[in-house]
């Protein structure tokens, strides 16, 4: 199995929706394992900005991750049908062993 993450900003959008629901919603239409999104308290991006919660600006910018789990041709297809969407974000995949405890 692999692991693909996705990191990008809960601000960031394409087609007037947020890119991290574009994004789910490929997902789903691939038909993939599984996806997850996490908002993280604070980050640091390719533009050295610090992201996080900004009280007093009352400005929300957090990174987020997103973590998709399918089998490597199936993240393979899906990377490269969705460049478009991935062009502004951090990509990393790496093979992971799944544990069943069924």
């Amino acid at each position: 199995m692999t692991l693909l993450k996705i990191y990008l900003n809960n601000t960031d959008k394409l087609e007037g929706k947020t890119l991290w629901h574009l994004i789910l919603e490929r997902v789903k239409e691939a038909s993939l394992q599984g996806a997850t999104v996490y908002k993280a308290v604070a980050g640091v991006g390719k533009h050295k900005e610090i992201h996080t919660f900004d009280l007093l600006a009352l400005s929300i910018n957090i990174p987020i991750i997103i973590e998709i789990i399918d089998s490597e041709s199936k993240i393979n297809s899906f990377l490269e049908a969705n460049k478009e969407y991935l062009k502004e974000t951090f990509v990393t995949k790496s093979a992971i062993e799944v544990v069943d405890f069924k």
